[in-house]
């Protein structure tokens, strides 16, 4: 009798823990059967697209437009880990991480290494920005020869910059930034340098004072997709999930209301 009350007593409590264990590993967080972790890089540094709030808790635009695909994509669970934004596509590489979110344009140079998502979730235009008091004619990348360019490394932006000055000689000197990636207001009308190359959307994020304006034409129009691991299933199953539950957000203006909320206008179309 003593030997068959333990066994049974044996059985209750490994039931019990059965059952603790299961009920433990259904919370979000916790990896579940079933359910695939995904690593996002991004940054912590950019103003209003992803950043630390006064609380210290990662927020903006990129974040919480991950946040709001993880709460629809229930096989998949996303986790944040920031870095540098230069550190970002090789962490990629290197199999750190498994998607890339920080505004990546897509454009010819980034194709040739890494896959994009199909259905972007930004639109913008890529301008010069010079300082609201500089009175120079500056309209064209050609009226910036032998200016300096503060430009972000591995950008979009210092991508324009890389291939003009290709095909002319190096006219431009571009000036990469080192730490701080929203320096250039300082940078600009302190006279460091002269000029930067930035999307639409970030002017009055970054320079609320109005000490910067955009001049000219558009250099182009960016399309802001994730960047996966190129010639990856994995990847390509995850992209193909993203790419609908981003048509899903556009459809019921999720997505609309994160880039108001966020960035000041609708980007999203």
């Amino acid at each position: 009798m003593k030997k068959f009350n333990g066994f049974a007593f044996a059985l209750v409590f490994l039931f019990v823990i059965t059952a603790c264990a299961n009920n433990g590993s259904s919370n979000k967080g916790e990896s579940t059967a079933g359910v695939k972790k995904v690593i996002v890089g991004t940054g912590n540094d950019f103003e209003q697209v992803a950043f630390l709030d006064d609380n210290g808790k990662l927020t903006g635009y990129d974040v919480e437009v991950i946040r709001e695909i993880d709460k629809r994509l229930k096989e998949y669970e996303f986790e944040f880990q920031t870095m540098e934004f230069s550190n970002i596509l090789l962490s990629l590489e290197t199999k750190k991480i498994d998607i890339a979110a920080h505004l990546f344009e897509k454009n010819p140079e980034r194709e040739q290494k890494f896959y994009f998502n199909e259905e972007p979730y930004a639109y913008w235009r890529n301008k010069i920005i010079i300082a609201a008091v500089n009175n120079e004619s500056i309209k064209s990348l050609d009226d910036l020869k032998g200016k300096k360019v503060l430009i972000g490394p591995t950008s979009a932006q210092a991508q324009i910059l890389e291939n003009y000055n290709k095909e002319h000689d190096g006219a431009i000197k571009i000036v990469y930034q080192q730490n701080d990636a929203n320096d250039e207001v300082l940078q600009i009308t302190n006279g460091r340098v002269d000029a930067t190359i930035s999307a639409d959307f970030l002017l009055p994020i970054k320079d609320p004072q109005g000490k910067l304006k955009a001049v000219g034409d558009a250099l182009n129009e960016g399309h802001i997709q994730y960047v996966l691991r190129k010639d990856d299933p994995e990847s390509k199953k995850l992209a193909d999930a993203v790419d609908q539950t981003i048509k899903e957000m556009k459809a019921d203006g999720a997505l609309a209301k994160l880039s108001t909320d966020w960035l000041g206008q609708d980007f999203s179309k």
